[in-house]
């Protein structure tokens, strides 16, 4: 197999690869603020319910939960799936995953507001929506970066566990490339992807960063 060839096969698991990870970032992100909300919530039923999800998600394998979600409507409910299913359950998998990681940053840094701004707000007029997402929201969002973007590097180099459903994302195909030619090549230009992907992520998030330093 030419130098080219392997090329565009693994450029196409890296498409996969990026997809997945678009995907969870535009869902996890969001979901993961509801599921905050839902932990500082004063009503205990949906604090514990949130606190056993974010326990659940924190404490088994990513691996474990991607095979769950796949599997799952199978084993539990007698329901076939087909192929098409595997890329639909990696996203579902790692959107849940992802949401609660993001959801303990954003509770951390909502927590961590001085509760003199909220009563400032109030005296001005503000209500609570506005309070939060044009006063509280702004800064809590530039103390959690750094803590965003490093699961954001690793959601990168999660997208690799998708292997564990068959879905034909970079390193799968790296794999595959790897056995038929019996050659270590297709890995080390797979590290090559992961790396330059990364890299783009940490410099995109930098300058996010440094966007928002006038917080400071």
């Amino acid at each position: 197999m030419s130098l080219n060839v392997m090329i565009f096969k693994l450029a196409s698991g890296m498409l996969v690869s990026i997809q997945i990870f678009l995907m969870t970032l535009i869902f996890s992100l969001p979901l993961g603020l509801v599921v905050a909300f839902g932990r500082m919530s004063k009503n205990k039923l949906v604090q514990g319910i949130v606190k056993v999800y974010i326990s659940i998600m924190r404490g088994t394998p990513l691996m474990l939960q991607l095979m769950v979600v796949y599997f799952g409507p199978y084993f539990l409910f007698d329901i076939k799936v087909g192929n098409s299913y595997r890329i639909l359950a990696a996203f579902i998998g790692f959107v849940i995953n992802y949401a609660a990681y993001f959801a303990e940053i954003y509770r951390s840094g909502i927590q961590s507001m001085p509760a003199g701004q909220y009563e400032a707000a109030q005296l001005l007029g503000y209500s609570k929506g506005q309070t939060f997402f044009k006063i509280i929201l702004p800064q809590v969002i530039k103390r959690i970066l750094p803590s965003v973007t490093n699961e954001v590097i690793t959601l990168v180099k999660d997208t690799s566990l998708a292997f564990t459903i068959g879905v034909l994302e970079m390193f799968t195909v790296a794999k595959a490339l790897a056995s038929s030619q019996t050659s270590m090549i297709p890995f080390v230009a797979a590290g090559l992807f992961y790396y330059v992907f990364n890299l783009v992520v940490a410099v995109a998030m930098e300058k996010i960063e440094k966007k928002l330093s006038y917080y400071q």
